[in-house]
Order: structure tokens, then sequence, then C-alpha cells
């Protein structure tokens, strides 16, 4: 039986840490899901983790309906949050188009979108069309030719930017957020402040659960992996061992420790 959104917003009730975890194809996302990964993300990473680009920016909507669509014929347990892909939430009418394509071809149960009061409408129409939406705030993998790859919130200005950013997203209907390299103090005050779930990737262990990329997981990144990733399966004898171990040590908040931290 697949997870649903209502089991997951009484999970970060009881304070029981979220597992997400990416995938792409529906071999993993079935080996994903059995490992007791609870939230799958089809993430246009896979622009780069997969079709081997520099940037996600080059990913289209096809491919992440693809996508989608594979990863929801191999998952049997997980929610599963699929991205807007670069450009597709430029206007409100290309918005809802990408969103109604992702869930009705590919069967996801989630929609995630980059930004914070540039997306707001469009998150204000999808909730009120009964579409689940996933926001993230901090580090904008489609905005890094302009922003780069740098660690978000670390001054007072910024720091209460991104606060004012997360609670407009859930005032607008959000119902979970991912935090993407923000610092520890700053990911754990917002998530005090919000009632929706908040997923940290880089933002230290206080957030209501954690999100990797399979393949920084496993030690398949070409070239050097996130400073605040962990590869598991050096510990591990399997890939399903090591899956299972992420899913232990998020829960038992062991990970992130201090040095898988962006600081």
């Amino acid at each position: 039986m697949r997870k649903t959104l209502s089991q997951l917003k009484k999970q970060y009730q009881n304070n029981d840490k979220i597992v997400c975890l990416t995938a792409y194809d529906a071999s993993s996302a079935h080996w994903v899901a059995e490992a007791g990964v609870e939230v799958i993300l089809v993430g246009d990473s896979l622009g780069m983790v997969v079709q081997g680009h520099t940037t996600t920016l080059p990913v289209s909507l096809d491919d992440m309906v693809y996508h989608t669509q594979m990863v929801q014929r191999g998952n049997q347990q997980a929610w599963c949050i699929a991205d807007l892909p670069f450009m597709a939430d430029a206007t409100l009418e290309s918005a809802l188009n990408a969103s109604a394509r992702l869930m009705k071809e590919g069967g996801a149960n989630m929609v995630k979108l980059e930004g914070g009061e540039r997306v707001v409408p469009i998150v204000n129409a999808l909730s009120a069309l009964g579409v689940p939406v996933c926001g993230h705030l901090g580090l904008l993998p489609q905005s890094v030719q302009k922003q780069g790859y740098k660690v978000k919130g670390r001054d007072a200005s910024s720091a209460e930017h991104l606060l004012n950013e997360a609670i407009t997203l859930q005032a607008a209907g959000a119902d979970m957020l991912v935090l993407e390299c923000v610092p520890s103090k700053l990911a754990k005050q917002i998530t005090g402040q919000l009632s929706i779930p908040v997923i940290g990737i880089g933002s230290g262990k206080d957030t209501s659960g954690q999100v990797l990329v399979y393949h920084d997981l496993l030690g398949l990144t070409v070239g050097k992996a996130p400073a605040f990733s962990k590869n598991f399966l050096i510990e591990n004898a399997s890939i399903q061992a090591a899956i299972q171990a992420y899913v232990k040590a998020v829960k038992a908040q062991t990970f992130p420790e201090a040095c898988h931290e962006v600081g």
C-alpha cells in the first residue's frame, strides 16, 4: 500500500523522521521503496547523474514524465514527488500544464517547484485544484547560472528572507518543503516555524526528514560528491543494505553528522 500525504503529515506530527531518496527508473524505485524509503523524489538531478549534463537545466518535461512513469511502475509503497523542470513554471499556465502531465501521464503524487515569492501564485493555483505541492528553498539548482552552488541564508538578512519565504509558501498551500544547503541553525528555525514537513539536504538534522541523491548514497557520483552526502555502500555489503542503513540513520538521527553539514 502506497504512502499517503495524510500519513506523512501524521508522521511529521509524531516527530518520526521522513526518509526520502531519489530514484529514476523502475528497478531502483522498487528496491528503494522495499528498503523502507517513504518518499521517492524523481528529481531533475537526473540531468546530471543519468544524462551526464553539468547542470539540471537541459532536462525537459518529457524527460520528467518518462522517468516518473518508470519509477511508478516499480514503486508500490512510497509517496512519489516529481520535479517541475527548468522553465516549466515560467508562467502560471505552463506550470499548471506541466503539473497535469506529471500527475496524469507520469503518475506522480506530488509536484515540486523551486523558488519563493515568484512561485506563490502557482502554489496557490495548484493547491486550489487539489494538487499536492512541495516547495524548494535555499540552493536552487535551476538558478545556478546566476546564483552558483552556494550555501544560502548565512547572513541575518538572507536568513530572515528565507524564513519569510517558507512561511509564505506554506500559507499559499504548500504541503511540504525541501531546504537545500541552508545552515543547520536556520533550517531548525524554519522547521520550527512551519506546520508542514521540511525535508533537508545539506541543512543539518533538525528538519522533519532527509533526502539524498541515489547515486551519492551509493558512491556512484562522477567527480566530487557533495560535501553533505555520504557513501553508505562503503560500510555495507550490498546496495539494498546501504539503502537500509540510510533509512536507519535518518530515523535514528545519526545522519547527517556534523561533517555532512554545509555549515
